[in-house]
């Protein structure tokens, strides 16, 4: 059964984290969010407590992450895991047909370019789409990525989230983001906890629910198969803070 209350935080967990619409508000654009100051120190405090074992989870490129939050938490998975930087530096990015990508970006562009509010964001390894600023604009959106798929793109497919649609390459999620971490120092051995909002998230709680750890989404109202549901950031934000006091070792 879903559950609102967020459990006692334990020193065992390894803490994987969304970042929009997680731990961060969603803005109408992907470049307009607005960092909270207190963020980064509250994440390297909970890197404190917690051994090192707190990553990012993040549709985001790696890049990104790094100039919202410095160097607050060195292990990140970008792109939905498509690329993704160890606890130790290490970097691992597969290699990517970028060829493919470029016909269907001129293609959005000019979608984009004829039709105000429409956002076309290059990731490197992926293309996202949104509609944000258009919501009436959503089905033509989706026909247009899917008729841009058609024929000799069979590595790529289109996934929805929140006002958006992005073009990635198959086989890279959340949850397989969140099982290569869990193979590695610190995070392995440890009980995995996964916090995020939208359906792209729904595999990385299917991935630490196997594992027997602690899934939370942030947001009321969706279907989702996260054990337990949280209704804001600030929500999410308040039990974050509590772990390193909670942890804190006695006297």
């Amino acid at each position: 059964m879903r559950s609102t209350a967020l459990p006692e935080p334990r020193a065992d967990w390894a803490l994987f984290l969304d970042f929009d619409g997680s731990i961060v508000e969603i803005a109408p654009t992907p470049d307009s969010i607005v960092v909270p100051e207190t963020l980064p120190p509250l994440l390297a405090a909970l890197r404190g407590a917690l051994g090192g074992a707190v990553a990012i989870v993040t549709g985001r490129p790696i890049a990104q992450i790094d100039a919202f939050l410095g160097a607050a938490v060195p292990a990140v998975a970008g792109l939905h895991g498509l690329e993704r930087r160890k606890a130790d530096g290490a970097t691992v990015a597969p290699p990517s047909p970028r060829d493919e990508l470029s016909g269907i970006r001129a293609s959005l562009e000019e979608f984009a370019a004829a039709r105000p509010g429409i956002v076309v964001e290059d990731k490197t390894h992926s293309l996202a789409l949104h509609y944000r600023l258009a919501p009436s604009l959503k089905d033509a959106c989706g026909d247009l990525l899917n008729a841009a798929l058609e024929g000799g793109t069979a590595g790529w497919r289109i996934v929805e989230g929140k006002m958006v649609f992005e073009i990635r390459p198959v086989g890279f999620t959340k949850g397989t983001a969140i099982e290569a971490f869990m193979g590695e120092d610190p995070f392995h051995g440890r009980t995995p906890v996964f916090c995020g909002d939208d359906t792209t998230d729904e595999d990385g709680f299917a991935a630490v629910d196997a594992r027997g750890g602690v899934s939370v989404r942030v947001g009321e109202g969706a279907a989702t198969r996260a054990a337990v549901q949280v209704g804001t950031v600030g929500e999410l934000l308040d039990w974050l803070a509590r772990f390193p006091r909670a942890l804190r070792p006695g006297p």
